[in-house]
């Protein structure tokens, strides 16, 4: 797997795009996926070295916050491999 991920819930599509492109510019990471949970939420995942992935999520947490779109967020650290037979991400293609 990867260092770390991180996981950031929103309300609306505009709070999760505006969240993902400053955590993009915060910290060197990479989007796994977004997420339509509901026509409202939506959830951003993330990778990437852990204390990137903590800096970005921190920082996406307060740009959501100050749009009153944050429902929850969490970084987690080494995560074993079998989490990505849970995670709503697609396969990778080599």
């Amino acid at each position: 797997m990867t260092n770390a991920v991180g996981i950031i819930e929103t309300f609306g599509l505009a709070h999760s795009l505006l969240v993902a492109d400053e955590m993009l510019k915060m910290s060197d990471i990479r989007v796994l996926a977004r997420e339509d949970v509901s026509e409202i939420y939506y959830t951003i995942i993330i990778e990437g070295e852990i204390s990137a992935v903590q800096l970005a999520i921190d920082y996406g947490a307060e740009i959501a916050n100050l749009g009153n779109a944050l429902i929850a967020f969490k970084t987690i650290p080494r995560p074993v491999d079998d989490m990505k037979h849970i995670m709503p991400i697609k396969a990778k293609s080599d």
